[in-house]
């Protein structure tokens, strides 16, 4: 469904800033695959979602979903592919625009969009009933600009629009990273059922290592960028922080932050 065949991507070739990010990386994500991924700074996890997204073009390798290479295509035109939920809660949502706006703008990501009103009777109705299912109160608070809400609410607003058109490939980008741990497990709470219910394709990049644990059917590690550890889904499930830990040990110069650890 998702194949990523020998990607690298180096920053600043042949500078003295040269740092190559991604070096021959090779990921398959089947129907349904909740993949998550871990790693050090520096280890080259978002430049794969980047890679992934069209955001970043990679020197060699292919991407290729469902099928389909879309190494040449631009981030706007794989968006029909994909949703992406980023690590700051201002990035996935406009803040001077309304909820019922944002959604609107979700429904048509990928699509061509003419003169008609973005905010339909029947499409309101459609986003009261997913926004209900946050358990948030955003189904009544529709005309409310998004600038508005705490950095949970757009969080999981993003989230759900990230989900809403059900991507071929849903990218989570540390996306709770930067929220406090109440609503971090929150956001985590709703991924799960979110891309449990909607049976959405998933790569997700987070530091910690509970959360990696906690979320998925599989779960690489990077250093350098390279996959250094793969654990599917039998294996996952006999994982612990602490066997985690010894398998990162086993990387020579190898450091998490603190972030890695907490649960």
């Amino acid at each position: 469904m998702l194949t990523i065949d020998g990607v690298s991507k180096t920053f600043f070739p042949g500078s003295v800033n040269e740092r190559r990010a991604l070096s021959g990386v090779d990921l398959r994500l089947e129907e349904g695959d909740f993949v998550t991924v871990i790693g050090s700074n520096g280890a080259g996890k978002s430049t794969l979602l980047n890679a992934v997204a069209g955001r970043l073009p990679v020197d060699a390798g292919r991407v290729e979903i469902d099928g389909t290479r879309v190494n040449r295509l631009k981030e706007h035109r794989r968006a029909k592919y994909v949703g992406r939920v980023f690590q700051d809660p201002m990035a996935g949502t406009a803040p001077d625009l309304t909820i019922e706006q944002n959604l609107s703008l979700a429904l048509l990501r990928g699509r061509r969009r003419g003169l008609l009103p973005g905010v339909t009777k029947a499409r309101r109705a459609r986003f009261v009933e997913e926004l209900a299912t946050l358990e948030l109160g955003l189904e009544n608070r529709l005309k409310a600009k998004v600038g508005l809400l705490s950095g949970g609410q757009r969080q999981a607003l993003s989230l759900l629009m990230a989900g809403f058109t059900h991507p071929r490939i849903l990218l989570l980008d540390e996306h709770t990273a930067a929220l406090d741990p109440q609503r971090a497990k929150l956001v985590t709470t709703l991924t799960g059922r979110i891309v449990e219910q909607g049976g959405l394709t998933t790569l997700m990049v987070t530091h910690n290592m509970q959360q990696a644990l906690d979320l998925g059917n599989r779960l690489v590690m990077m250093h350098e960028g390279r996959i250094v550890f793969s654990a599917d889904a039998e294996t996952k499930r006999t994982l612990t922080v602490e066997s985690l830990m010894a398998e990162f040990g086993k990387v020579r110069g190898a450091t998490f932050d603190d972030r890695a650890v907490l649960g």
